[in-house]
């Protein structure tokens, strides 16, 4: 699945939302940027210094007068004080850049780091149908490649630029202040590169913008494939897997490379157009010191003077390469951070157990519809009511609609109209954590992550007790295996010790157990488990659902014969209600999945 196609902005706004996210740091910069433009006046000033140098030296050395050699003297005490004056403002300069760079580098990280928890506090807020629409791996992307560019590019493109300009126009002054005329040829030169750096940048801007897009692609591509390896290798897909990488890594490559080959002429462009101004100014001095219209020294501080003065020219060009990279990332990350959130539900009360008093786990559904899209219903006038402790069970063929409701009662997705209501406050009326805080659920996909087994089976319960994990392990017989582990129930899960699909399942199981909450749901929670073992969960479920409300999806039906209440599903609605025995007294559409599963082992038997 691949992520929307970004709308492309322009340059200036990606770079002005960016200037907005990092308004807090703006005085830091400024500090900064005095910094680099001090340590680059200094360095202006080195040449002029430099020329009085040339010219002392030059008055002392032999001139010939009236055809005869006469020996000048060098003020060699005025020399060393120009030394050391040269001296100091070099070494100014270097502590001056390096604060600059110490200070920018800590400015971008800073950036980079907010825009990372900007972006996790962002995931938690969205609704879930968008990720119904992007890829993990197009999300992934955006938290590591976009936010690395910006993290890699922007210190040393705005440190590097404030100092190319300050040595820019600091360089134009003083070629104005020794020589005019010297100083329109190196702006004549200037003019030509500066028109070919724009014209280069507005064509290589969009490539850059693609590169984020097709990064992205393959990322996401990877991800998924990763993810379903194994399935890619039973249906030997690996020939169009392959194949659709390669299509997205062709995309890759040409964007890629269009933006570096583009962006990677500024640097040859500007050195050809040092190296002309640098001899321009040459050869016109040359001819003025002839006429004795300049002396010496004009000429050693104009060739230092144009190298200072086109040097910021490539300078631009580097800086800007990377603050297009930077803009076309900013324009993901802020793209992302745009997206519509779910409402804000900070002036909701938490009306269910915030008084102290114990949920009951009486669930109404009343004329509930649904529709993902906004068109076409999935849930068609849902209405059922499930009694505190009562086991109610949603039977229906795959893409009935069991999982949407279990998604709707956990408020995951709004409801298009009707009501849910938990103990008689409706659930629009609460905060979702409050909600969720009411459940426990164990789904078809197991979920483990990075650490001990303890705080796998714990997850964000507080106050819970070894024993409590113990005995929840125990209960759906894991507790030997885990005893078994190099560590025992302080082990990290890893993947020399990983889990199998039916352990991991046991384990979210027992998870459940210790969250200790009113109601429960079971989305095929004994999917990826064995018979025996499935038997072993069922009697734990059976001891774990006494006095809790538990909502049960199944395809196998033996898990639910013991169920107060069964709701049979088709296309969104309820077409059947009642106990499996009054369900098989009908002999309708339960009886026949029911006959399906188990008439030939029956007569088996």
């Amino acid at each position: 699945m691949r992520g929307p196609v970004e709308k492309p902005e322009s340059f200036g706004q990606a770079m002005k939302q960016l200037g907005r996210f990092s308004k807090r740091y703006i005085p830091a910069v400024i500090v900064a940027f005095i910094f680099g433009a001090v340590g680059a006046a200094c360095q202006i000033i080195g040449p002029d210094w430099l020329k009085k140098v040339t010219d002392a030296i030059a008055k002392g050395m032999p001139a010939i007068v009236h055809g005869r050699p006469v020996l000048g003297s060098i003020d060699l005490a005025y020399v060393e004080r120009i030394c050391f004056v040269l001296v100091g403002l070099y070494v100014g300069y270097a502590l001056l850049t390096y604060v600059q760079s110490w200070i920018m580098a800590t400015i971008t990280q800073r950036t980079a780091q907010g825009l990372r928890e900007a972006i996790s506090t962002k995931i938690n807020r969205l609704p879930l149908k968008y990720f119904d629409k992007v890829s993990y791996g197009d999300v992934l992307s955006r938290i590591t490649n976009d936010v690395d560019a910006i993290g890699q590019t922007l210190g040393q493109s705005l440190g590097s630029l404030v100092i190319s300009i300050t040595t820019f126009v600091g360089s134009l002054i003083m070629m104005f202040a020794n020589d005019v005329i010297m100083t329109v040829v190196a702006i004549g030169s200037a003019v030509i590169g500066a028109i070919l750096m724009v014209v280069i940048m507005r064509f290589s801007q969009k490539y850059f913008v693609r590169q984020q897009i097709a990064l992205s692609d393959v990322n996401g591509h990877v991800e998924e494939k990763y993810s379903g390896h194994v399935i890619v290798k039973a249906y030997s897909g690996e020939k169009d897997s392959i194949k659709e990488f390669e299509r997205y890594n062709a995309d890759l490559y040409d964007s890629g490379w269009k933006s570096q080959f583009l962006s990677s002429l500024m640097m040859p462009l500007m050195n050809f157009v040092g190296n002309f101004g640098y001899v321009a100014v040459c050869v016109v001095g040359a001819s003025l010191a002839l006429n004795g219209k300049i002396s010496f020294g004009v000429i050693v501080a104009f060739m230092m003077y144009i190298r200072l003065f086109t040097q910021p020219l490539s300078q631009f060009a580097q800086a800007f390469q990377n603050l297009q990279r930077t803009a076309a990332a900013s324009e993901r990350v802020f793209g992302f951070l745009d997206e519509e959130e779910m409402s804000d539900e900070s002036g909701k009360q938490a009306l269910l157990g915030g008084d102290g008093q114990p949920v009951k786990g009486r669930v109404d559904f009343d004329h509930v519809t649904f529709s993902y899209d906004g068109k076409h219903p999935v849930i068609h006038d849902f209405t059922a009511y499930a009694k505190p402790g009562q086991k109610v069970a949603l039977v229906g063929p795959t893409g009935a609609g069991k999982t949407t409701m279990v998604n709707l009662l956990m408020r995951f997705y709004e409801l298009d109209s009707g009501d849910i209501r938990i103990d008689g406050v409706s659930t629009k009326d609460l905060p979702r954590w409050n909600v969720h805080d009411q459940f426990a659920m164990v789904l078809q996909d197991t979920w483990v992550f990075r650490g001990t087994v303890k705080e796998n089976i714990i997850y964000a319960k507080e106050g819970v007790s070894d024993e409590q994990v113990v005995a929840a392990c125990k209960a759906v017989g894991l507790d030997r295996f885990i005893r078994t582990l190099p560590q025992g129930y302080d082990t990290v899960l890893t993947d020399d010790n990983a889990l199998s699909q039916g352990q991991k399942q046991l384990m979210t199981i027992a998870r459940a157990m210790v969250q200790d909450a009113p109601i429960l749901i079971l989305d095929e929670a004994t999917s990826s488990v064995d018979t025996r073992t499935e038997e072993l969960i069922q009697k734990a479920m059976d001891a774990l659902t006494v006095g809790r409300t538990s909502f049960v999806i199944a395809h196998r039906l033996s898990t639910i014969r013991d169920a107060d209440l069964i709701l049979v599903m088709n296309h969104g609605r309820i077409i059947e209600r009642g106990t499996h025995e009054e369900l098989l007294d009908q002999n309708g559409f339960y009886a026949d999945l029911y006959n399906s599963q188990f008439a030939s082992a029956e007569l088996l038997a």
